[in-house]
């Protein structure tokens, strides 16, 4: 049966794959997935708990530049019937006179490997996207022929593979970003690359299930196949349950392996979050460390989220299979 599944996705790949012409890398990645957001960065997260899960971002940099680095984001994903996971992002990351809109569209399919309660499955997601992609050079005043002095926009596509295995307290995750080799025309296209594809695998285990205080260590592994760029992060969460609430902090930190360059880049991210009832809220702050800093700011971010239609939780699952309330 699995095997039939696989094939199917990949023959839906490969059916749809030529349609689409223009692509470019979609979502920056940070550590969103810490605040319970792990479908911002694996599709196959689409419906994979027992609760439907609407999650709402807005991170900022270099607070009080103008026209700074920012990105907003809207996701939904939602289990329909017991194998099916569908979902949705919103986005719009904007850098300076850049900036980029888009939707993705993900569908999900899970396949229980235990008993009915038990947590033991195994998912596929693939996803696709469009986006907008834009340059305003109408407030560019030095005189140069390659600069029109208008707002150029560009429309691309892609699409991203995803899979995830659970077992218990264990989770794993395996996704494939950008993995359409063709490049957009915003530019001239000798500065565009056609190889935009980026790998990550996500491992952790939830220990405590059931006591007052748990504790759930991850690594996020990812890599840039044009340039080598190599990033791992080493995250540890903690949830305490008070009263009718349950408080969590994280600590995520980001260390990056160059090939051509020593000097590597580090992230500091702590993390702070409160789930009540079916609603959750969370604060994020990053800090840039090492010898290479792009600036001396920190990145804040706040997450706003609430769960739907949530169903009997599975024995022994993690946070992301089995949502606390």
């Amino acid at each position: 049966m699995i095997v039939k599944i696989v094939k199917s996705f990949i023959l839906s790949f490969l059916f749809v794959a030529p349609i689409f012409i223009k692509a470019q890398e979609t979502l920056p990645i940070y550590a969103d997935y810490l605040s319970d957001n792990v479908y911002l960065v694996h599709p196959s997260a689409a419906g994979i708990g027992n609760c439907g899960k609407i999650r709402l971002t807005a991170r900022s940099q270099w607070s009080g530049v103008s026209d700074a680095p920012s990105l907003q984001t809207l996701s939904v994903h939602q289990r329909i019937g017991d194998n099916t996971g569908v979902g949705f992002i919103l986005f719009n990351d904007k850098n300076g006179y850049h900036s980029q809109q888009g939707i993705q569209a993900t569908y999900a399919y899970h396949i229980n490997l235990g008993w009915p309660e038990e947590s033991n499955q195994i998912s596929f997601g693939l996803s696709f996207m469009v986006v907008n992609n834009t340059v305003d050079e109408s407030q560019f005043t030095i005189p140069d022929p390659v600069i029109s002095q208008i707002v150029q926009s560009e429309n691309y596509f892609n699409a991203d593979f995803s899979m995830a295995y659970h077992k218990e307290g264990f989770f794993s995750y395996f996704t494939a970003k950008n993995i359409m080799l063709s490049a957009r025309n915003l530019y001239n296209d000798q500065y565009e690359s056609l190889n935009l594809r980026r790998y990550l695998v996500t491992l952790g285990y939830y220990f405590g299930k059931g006591k007052n205080l748990q504790f759930e260590p991850s690594v996020m592994a990812q890599s840039i196949e044009r340039t080598g760029e190599k990033f791992v992060d080493f995250n540890i969460k903690i949830y305490k349950e008070v009263s009718n609430a349950q408080l969590w902090a994280a600590f995520s930190y980001r260390r990056g392996f160059d090939n051509a360059n020593t000097q590597e880049l580090n992230y500091l991210t702590p993390i702070v979050g409160i789930n009540y009832q079916k609603f959750m809220m969370s604060y994020t702050y990053t800090k840039q460390t090492g010898e290479i800093l792009f600036d001396d700011a920190g990145y804040h971010q706040i997450s706003l989220g609430f769960n739907f239609g949530c169903r009997q939780p599975r024995r022994n699952g993690c946070p992301n299979i089995n949502a606390s309330f």
